[in-house]
């Protein structure tokens, strides 16, 4: 089939996609914001009635003492809890597996998730599962989830994925090591804490690639064929917030003002790709994080000048429009002049952030299934401003192929 029919089609399967989206309602969680959230948070959990909290996190955040303060105000509270620390980065059906046996085993009726995307993902699916017995696979894809979910309250401690607002968790098949989307409204929190002060800490690059996350949400949503008046008002909101406070932040991790602005940020920019979806970014980013491993923020922040560029022809107004909210270009100049205003913001930001411009683990001979899997993922799923065929998406992601030059 020739492309433009093919083309064709997606642009039809898109709008059909909208029309689920559109009447479909999505609920939002109740936010608690700012310096110890966290702690207040926890008598909403008392009200639902979840005397019994499985908290998943991870290992570190443990040995950090980073949930000692939670845990101290669930004891205060007579909040019975069972802690699961054992989510890796992307978590696989594994993980959740084990999570939701251990759920079961301490008669859990409420989950606490405590930690970054990986942890989120993997509490939504936890408790997706609990209340829906059924292979992990089964609840894959879009509107699988058939019972609510068990009561789910969410405390990010990284400003980037914006789970805790979003219909969808990501995890992983071990078998395949393709990263598998559980995608369902009933997926949304109860509840969600952005509490900055559990942020102090985050590393410079962890700081940087989960900021440049969160920017790739707010951008994709925007330039998004599904873009509305709401989503708008989220994105630019979360772009103008991230380009001013993520440098501070990658400069200063111990400014909770500009902590909470990302987490906020972040927050919004979930919300706004929750309705208006995402891009061949994250469809590039997923192969890099199924084939290497990659961390996702990273993959997102080094993928997203090159479709950037690509996207201009098709999206220089919505690029224009972005230019101007962060203040590199005047309405004077037009659409063509700052769309790339824009673009090289987003290079400048990355560059200032220790971001690179390549992937030093990207193997040419491993391009053409990137390429494919990047295309199968972006064509059924997300409303791409500007589509692009094999050779394309080839051609763009050679370019963030390493050299090194030898003496």
């Amino acid at each position: 089939m020739p492309f433009s029919l093919q083309v064709i089609f997606y642009r039809i399967l898109m709008a059909l996609l909208r029309l689920v989206i559109i009447f479909i309602p999505t609920p939002k969680p109740t936010i608690y914001s700012g310096s110890g959230s966290a702690k207040k948070m926890c008598a909403t959990i008392g009200h639902f009635g979840a005397n019994k909290l499985l908290i998943v996190t991870d290992e570190m955040l443990v040995k950090l003492g980073l949930i000692q303060g939670i845990t101290d105000e669930l004891d205060s509270l007579g909040i019975e809890y069972t802690i699961f620390a054992e989510v890796t980065p992307d978590p696989t059906y594994d993980v959740v597996e084990k999570g939701v046996r251990v759920a079961i085993e301490h008669k859990s009726e409420g989950i606490l998730a405590i930690g970054g995307g990986s942890s989120l993902d993997a509490a939504k699916v936890i408790a997706a599962k609990l209340t829906n017995p059924k292979p992990i696979s089964k609840l894959t894809g879009i509107l699988k989830v058939k019972a609510p979910c068990l009561p789910l309250f969410v405390v990010p401690t990284t400003a980037g994925t914006g789970s805790e607002t979003t219909i969808a968790a990501v995890v992983s098949d071990p078998v395949t090591n393709q990263k598998t989307p559980v995608i369902d409204p009933k997926l949304v929190p109860i509840a969600a804490a952005l509490d900055p002060s559990l942020m102090l800490g985050l590393p410079p690059a962890i700081t940087a690639a989960t900021g440049m996350d969160a920017l790739t949400h707010a951008v994709e949503s925007y330039i998004s064929m599904h873009a509305s008046p709401e989503t708008d008002n989220y994105a630019l909101a979360a772009v103008k917030m991230i380009m001013k406070n993520l440098p501070i932040c990658y400069e200063n991790g111990q400014d909770e003002q500009a902590r909470e602005a990302m987490a906020l940020a972040s927050f919004y920019a979930g919300a706004a790709f929750t309705k208006a979806n995402l891009g061949y970014v994250h469809a590039i980013a997923h192969q890099y994080g199924a084939f290497y491993h990659t961390p996702h923020g990273l993959a997102n922040a080094i993928v997203l000048p090159y479709i950037l560029e690509y996207s201009v022809p098709a999206a220089k107004e919505r690029l224009a429009e972005l230019a101007v909210a962060i203040g590199v270009g005047e309405k004077s100049e037009g659409a063509q002049v700052l769309a790339e205003k824009f673009v090289t913001a987003v290079k400048k930001l990355n560059e200032q952030i220790g971001i690179p411009a390549t992937l030093d683990a990207l193997k040419a001979e491993d391009i053409p299934k990137i390429a494919t899997g990047a295309l199968k993922e972006a064509h059924y799923l997300y409303p791409v401003p500007r589509y692009m065929d094999s050779q394309q998406c080839e051609e763009i992601i050679h370019k963030m192929v390493s050299r090194i030059v030898s003496a």
